[in-house]
């Protein structure tokens, strides 16, 4: 073959004409240049095999058209290529070879051919043209001066080329060479790289290079910008963080920001009906987190605010059920009795059906545990076809459980009012504040001053959360408070409130209760059927008298549940065991096998004798409160937090030297109830017939029973007097006499509260007589009809008409006649059987009829 002559610079070199072919994939390689190569396909290796076996050691490195072709053939390689020196040759272990190669020239492939397993080429020289003329030479030198500068910039700017590169190229004259050197390090595409090499003269080569130079200069100007923007707002060893906002800064500058989700939001709080002002901070709120990264803490912050404004109902809300038939239907179904909280539901019903909107009203249900607070409001909201919502306040006192903490604390969330009305998802649900009386207080805050604005309906339209920084509307809730007594609520809380009390239940209503929805209800959660289970007409009224002293019913459903294991027990048994099996903890099966065929269902009958093996001894002895007349012990009403009870006050007078001494864990309002009691007897004693200086030889011992329970309040101050007169006196007190009032020391009696739980407690205690002050007579017209009927009201201004009342006076000279009482004590819990004479009046009344008998439930 022949041997064309290659020129490099003042250089000839002799190379063959066919050259064996190492194909190069995303590599174009430039005269002059000097590359290393990590050689490894077969077709590559036999190639460089070839041309280190000879003299000139020079092969053929021609660019792919496309790098992914594995092993290439003519068409899929171009026709210009380079000429290169191989100046190191090292085989690796893995087989492949690296090698140091050295451009030559460039060259034209005429055509590429096979042999011995390589790819030749066969080769004319391609060297580029210069221009002669003086005019020309100059344009040439200005346009590699011009592409000097600019690569110079790009070396400065792109930081992964040495500068010593700059000053290489700039220290040559060869504008070959300088052309070479620049295109070998400026980082473009492939096929831009093999168009610089087959660039048809010098001057078109230096335009490309320029052009080239300057559009990789302005891509990287505006890196260094993005990159400069970034760092200053981060910390150099956040790596991601400094990802992240390269690649928002990218997005920006292209003008498509990923603000896939934040449009999404956007939308959603357009869509979501805020009010203005809530729109405004949501919407400010959306532009504050645009300009924040998506991993500051802000962000999070403000993303959980907003999606606790989306959460929250606005304007959402359930049409009311104004039907006051289904209302009353509904109520009656859960409840039995409690007409007064009744009869102001049908009542908010009406007012919306006649006006079409009402403000939420704020209830207040006061009475003792058990008697259906809590489950009331429940029924509220089903009878007016509202979202019931329950919140429990019992413990709380940190003021900002119900105004909730302020965005700047980690971990802040709203109060639990606004909780509350994210979880009834509308505006005008029925919200129950349980346990409004058990708030507390402390460093914190004050929960119950919190609770003032959420509820006075004058402020509530504009509740403030701290959390939120919003006005929220809580105008269209209905509030319903529930506690067990009035003296926990501060006094302006409790004048927000509409009070209603549930005195609690008379024997009758919790017979009744059992029947309609204790017994069944127990049945079924045991699995036993209704129908298969038959109670003894006394069985109930025995376990209200015998194993329950309370004004709810919860006791008595825990008896009545223990009867439901029993018998689900008994007929567990009688699948099981046989008939010779001894008797266990006192149940005998009143059937051994189940009736085979059409053989009736033998029911379960629960008897009043089966209730000692049942439900054990009975803790109450119905007949355990004595009803006859005594010396020194007057039969006295608490109002407790569970309801009324009977306190039996007892004096005993003993020689001493005028001490009082006051026993049975009183507080101080007793202690001064009953220091005033003395005092007046003190003043009185002449009148009672007592010797003026009783109190300097003898000591008063004042004891109220149940030492372990405190007991204060001043409406005993009544009964210890009465003791008191009785004990000095030695005069009996009617023993079916029960009093209550406070006493001063002139003998007035002043009014009391809590007088329909007393006079329920002294009903079921069997009491006949009740003294009240007389300014509580005009609440005898809202007692129960059952109560008025059942007991004889004596209503009282002084202490004198008091002692006239309850003490019996023994000799016939110093007392008016007075016909004697019946000895047959009136039932426990309901109407007397035989009625009493009412004391002071010389014919009897005509007494209420019997109540009837209790069906079977």
């Amino acid at each position: 073959s022949g041997m064309p002559l290659l020129f490099r610079d003042s250089e000839v070199i002799n190379v063959p004409d066919r050259l064996p072919v190492v194909p190069l994939r995303d590599v174009v390689v430039f005269p002059y240049a000097v590359m290393p190569l990590v050689v490894g396909r077969q077709l590559s290796v036999a190639a460089v095999e070839q041309a280190t076996a000879g003299d000139d050691r020079c092969v053929l490195v021609v660019a792919q058209r496309d790098g992914e072709v594995q092993d290439p053939v003519a068409t899929d390689l171009h026709r210009v290529g380079v000429v290169a020196r191989l100046n190191q040759v090292a085989r690796l272990p893995n087989g492949t070879l690296r090698i140091l190669i050295e451009g030559i020239a460039r060259v034209r492939i005429t055509r590429y051919s096979t042999h011995k397993l390589t790819l030749r080429g066969t080769i004319t020289p391609s060297p580029l043209s210069r221009e002669l003329a003086a005019e020309e030479a100059a344009e040439l030198d200005a346009r590699m001066r011009r592409t000097l500068d600019r690569f110079e910039e790009y070396v400065g700017l792109q930081r992964r080329v040495p500068p010593e590169v700059v000053t290489m190229a700039q220290g040559t004259g060869v504008p070959e060479r300088v052309a070479s050197i620049v295109a070998s390090h400026i980082g473009v595409r492939t096929d831009v790289r093999q168009r610089l090499l087959e660039s048809t003269s010098l001057g078109d080569m230096f335009e490309e290079l320029t052009k080239q130079l300057s559009s990789e200069i302005d891509l990287l100007r505006l890196e260094r910008k993005i990159d400069d923007d970034v760092r200053g707002s981060l910390f150099r060893n956040q790596r991601e963080f400094y990802l992240q906002e390269q690649l928002r800064a990218i997005h920006r500058e292209l003008g498509s920001e990923d603000g896939d989700d934040l449009d999404d939001l956007t939308q959603s709080i357009e869509q979501k009906g805020f009010p203005e002002a809530v729109l405004d901070r949501a919407r400010r709120e959306v532009r504050r987190l645009r300009r924040m990264s998506p991993l500051a803490p802000e962000a999070t912050v403000a993303r959980n605010y907003l999606d606790w404004l989306l959460a929250l109902p606005w304007t959402e809300r359930t049409e009311d059920v104004l039907d006051i038939a289904h209302a009353r239907e509904v109520l009656e179904a859960d409840h039995y009795g409690l007409e007064e909280v009744k009869d102001r539901i049908l009542d908010f019903i009406a007012v919306i059906r006649q006006v079409g909107k009402t403000e939420g009203p704020i209830l207040c249900l006061v009475g003792p545990p058990g008697v259906g607070k809590t489950s009331l409001g429940r029924s509220i909201a089903r009878a007016i076809g509202r979202k019931f919502v329950r919140m429990s306040l019992g413990g709380v006192r940190d003021e900002a459980e119900i105004r909730g903490h302020r965005r700047t604390y980690i971990g802040s969330l709203p109060g639990r009012i606004v909780q509350s009305m994210r979880r009834a998802g509308v505006v005008n649900p029925v919200l129950l504040l349980d346990e409004v009386d058990k708030l507390g207080a402390d460093y914190r805050g004050d929960p119950s001053a919190a609770l003032l604005e959420v509820l006075d309906p004058e402020q509530n339209r504009a509740f403030n959360d701290h959390y939120l920084e919003v006005d929220y509307d809580l105008s269209h809730v209905m509030f319903i408070t529930t506690a067990n007594t009035l003296l926990g609520i501060p006094d302006a809380l409790r004048d927000r409130m509409e009070i209603i009390r549930l005195s609690g239940y008379l024997d009758l209503e919790k017979f009744a209760i059992a029947r309609q929805f204790l017994i069944p209800k127990q049945l079924e959660r045991h699995g036993v059927t209704r129908d298969s289970v038959t109670f003894d007409n006394e069985v109930v009224p025995e376990i209200v008298r015998g194993y329950t002293r309370e004004a709810g019913v919860r006791e008595l459903e825990r008896r009545i549940a223990r009867i439901a294991r029993k018998v689900a027990r008994r007929r567990a048994e009688r699948a099981t065991v046989l008939p010779e099996a001894p008797d266990q903890g006192g149940l005998t099966p009143l059937i051994e096998e189940e009736p085979k065929g059409d053989a009736p269902v033998v029911a379960d009958a629960i008897l009043v004798n089966e209730l000692k093996d049942l439900l054990g001894v009975a803790p109450y002895d119905p007949d355990d409160m004595s009803l006859d007349d005594k010396v020194g012990v007057a039969s006295g009403l608490a109002y407790t937090s569970v309801g009324g009870e009977i306190l039996e006050i007892e004096v005993s007078i003993v020689a001493g030297r005028g001490r009082l001494q006051l026993t049975g864990t009183l507080g101080d309002v007793m202690k001064e109830s009953a220091t005033a009691a003395l005092s007046y007897t003190r003043s009185r004693a002449n009148s009672l017939g007592i010797p003026a200086d009783f109190y300097k030889t003898r000591d008063v011992h004042v004891h109220i029973p149940a030492g372990a329970t405190p007991k204060d309040g001043p409406s005993a101050g009544v009964a210890i007097a009465v003791a008191l007169a009785s004990a000095l006196t030695g005069t009996p007190i009617k023993g079916d006499v029960a009093m209550t009032g406070e006493v001063t020391l002139r003998g007035r009696v002043l009014p009391i509260g809590g007088l329909k739980e007393k006079s329920v407690a002294a009903l079921r205690s069997g009491i006949r007589h009740l003294i009240i002050p007389r300014q509580n007579e005009r609440e005898l017209g809202e007692f129960p009809e059952d109560v008025r009927n059942g007991l004889i009201f004596h209503p009282v201004r002084t202490m004198d008409e008091v002692l006239a009342l309850a003490l019996r006076h023994l000799p016939a000279e110093t007392a008016p006649a007075q016909p004697a009482a019946p000895k047959t004590r009136p039932r426990r819990g309901g109407l007397p059987a035989v009625p009493s004479l009412e004391i002071g009046q010389p014919t009897p009344e005509a007494p209420p009829p019997p109540p009837p008998a209790a069906p079977s439930p």
